[in-house]
């Protein structure tokens, strides 16, 4: 307690003591009163006296404990307090005068998975405090009363809804002015002090603290894909941590905007320039109808009395984060390094084009199939002639493995050689592959990462953001689950079939034959869970792939593949090695002469 609250509880006590000895006396009891009260008193002797009912406090009382607590901003602290809706056609915004502050938001175009409005945030699981700086301490907005007056502007050529709240004071004003544009999830704010002489300091503190409501049926799921983001003046990404249940942060650099992104939806705040002072923190609750506790403290400039920030409530669409502010875009996870690239540059707008012509998500999942195997279909034909060229060449590798059978440096120099002198790469079949591999992992991000396919259907599959189950097991499997998922099923088959044809291709044995059947498995218990869209994809990819390798089987001769090795061969019999070659076999014999020695 500071000492302008103490004077003031000591003045209001001092209040209440003069009141009660001068107002509180009993008036003096005439005849008739006397003789009713004591007949009641006489009939009720044998029961308790009622006990005096407390006198309310009158209007002088409280205007003087408000102006010792409030100073100039007193008489906006009585009021009756009445919701404002700001709304287009994407994003409803229900205000209270008391603070001029938000109270719910309703996304309009998207339901929970209860299929009930999806309210983003209420007055029941979020609050947000701006408070100034006085001289007689921090007062929050939210005490104040304020009127509000809605009208239509136009910004950047864009009809908008504005709501501008407004509280007077004897010798200045507060306004809060929101506009929202058409067609965006992006309200902007601004707040003006006018003639306020007791404002102590030129920065306005805002708390934020948001009881994330659970939007989608898996819950686990939901708090593994809910963090705090934030991103800093000097362009640093951040986050906190999404394992830990209970995580904080104080950022040493100004921040210039901070989500609380749930896997699906933000809802973030964003500084004109900066935000200073933050402070984040995350918790996860006991019980299951909220995601996360979020909480982010503020400090936001107020210069020439005048402050701004923005905030932005709506869906994870990379395309519509991107136009919202540099950066925040990043609240939907694209992956890393090259992968990030291929999604950002070539998946995302080849899944937009195809949306924009056909409606079933599940074709275009398929079409995409399609598109990406035409693009690779040259590094799959180099691949698989890379192959049949090994197994060409499989019985040479064998009687060298037969000729040095207890030295394997010695095998692996004859080998190099052979391949040298027949004009084969043992790379030759693997590396056309590994270029097609930032596909598969960049579609690893993409689908469980893809609002667009929240709650579309295909097949059995009711909603292919989530998983396919079409059992459901009466006890859990550990790292599977409790439910068995067909489309993971299907594309964990696909995968053996495939991996039987390839090996049948290159002649694979030992322990690289048994890799492939094991890895199917592994998928299979690692996708259980994800999204039903992913493991559909993969399984079309096998299919295709798998369709690709027979056709061009076809035509593919491997007798002309041999003839064109001995061709090689012949052409390259005294061919000098090359310095890489060299190299390579200086570091084998070191190596062995290291292996002797020890």
């Amino acid at each position: 307690m500071d000492r302008n609250q103490a004077t003031g509880l000591i003045l209001f006590a001092a209040v209440l003591l003069i009141y009660s000895f001068f107002f509180s006396s009993p008036e003096p009891v005439t005849d008739e009163q006397s003789t009713t009260s004591t007949e009641v008193q006489d009939d009720s002797a044998s029961k308790q006296t009622a006990e005096p009912s407390t006198p309310a406090l009158p209007d002088s009382v409280k205007n003087l404990q408000n102006q010792q607590q409030f100073g100039e901003f007193s008489s906006l602290v009585e009021g009756k307090e009445e919701s404002v809706v700001l709304e287009n056609e994407l994003v409803k915004i229900t205000f209270s005068s008391k603070g001029g502050e938000i109270k719910s938001v309703e996304l309009k175009n998207y339901k929970t998975w209860a299929k009930q409005p999806l309210i983003l945030m209420d007055e029941q699981s979020a609050s947000i405090d701006y408070q100034i700086q006085t001289n007689k301490g921090p007062m929050s907005l939210n005490q104040f009363y304020f009127v509000g007056e809605k009208s239509t502007v136009t910004v950047d050529e864009t009809p908008a809804q504005q709501l501008t709240f407004k509280a007077t004071t004897a010798s200045g004003s507060i306004t809060r002015t929101y506009t929202l544009p058409d067609g965006k999830y992006v309200v902007d704010q601004q707040i003006k002090t006018n003639g306020l002489s007791s404002l102590s300091d030129q920065h306005i503190n805002v708390l934020w603290e948001d009881r994330l409501k659970k939007q989608e049926a898996d819950i686990s799921e939901s708090r593994r894909k809910t963090y705090v983001n934030f991103y800093t003046t000097e362009g640093d990404y951040d986050y906190l941590s999404a394992s830990s249940d209970e995580d904080a942060e104080r950022p040493s650099e100004p921040i210039k905007w901070v989500a609380f992104k749930q896997r699906f939806f933000t809802a973030g705040i964003i500084a004109p320039d900066q935000f200073t002072e933050v402070s984040l923190e995350q918790t996860v609750p006991t019980d299951t109808m909220s995601v996360k506790n979020m909480t982010a403290s503020l400090s936001l400039p107020l210069e020439n009395g005048q402050a701004s920030n923005s905030y932005y409530f709506g869906p994870n669409n990379y395309k519509i984060l991107k136009k919202v502010t540099p950066d925040f875009e990043k609240n939907v996870d694209m992956g890393y390094f090259f992968v990030s690239w291929v999604n950002k540059y070539i998946i995302v707008n080849l899944f937009h084009y195809l949306e924009k012509i056909i409606s079933n998500y599940g074709v275009i999942i398929i079409l995409i199939v399609f598109i990406i195997k035409l693009f690779l279909f040259p590094l799959t034909y180099k691949s698989y002639i890379g192959m049949a060229k090994m197994r060409v060449i499989k019985p040479e590798i064998d009687e060298l493995k037969e000729k040095y059978p207890d030295d394997p440096t010695k095998q692996q120099q004859e080998q190099m050689k052979l391949f040298s002198q027949l004009g084969v790469s043992p790379i030759s079949g693997c590396l056309p592959m590994i270029l097609q591999m930032p596909f598969l992992f960049a579609m690893f991000f993409f689908f469980p990462n893809s609002i667009e396919l929240r709650q579309e259907s295909f097949l059995w599959a009711h909603d292919l953001s989530t998983y396919d189950s079409i059992i459901n097991l009466p006890f859990t499997i550990p790292f599977y689950g409790s439910h068995v998922s067909l489309f993971t099923l299907l594309m964990t088959v696909s995968q053996i079939v495939y991996t039987r044809f390839n090996n049948q291709l290159t002649a694979a044995q030992g322990p690289m034959k048994n890799l492939g059947y094991i890895m199917p498995v592994t998928f299979m218990f690692v996708l259980n869970s994800y999204p039903a869209a992913l493991s559909f994809y993969y399984f079309v990819s096998n299919m295709v792939t798998f369709g690709q390798q027979a056709i061009i089987k076809r035509f593919v001769d491997d007798d002309k593949i041999r003839e064109k090795i001995e061709k090689n061969k012949k052409k390259n019999a005294n061919k000098k090695k090359s310095k890489f070659q060299q190299r390579l076999e200086d570091a084998m014999k070191a190596a062995e002469a290291n292996k002797k020695k020890k």
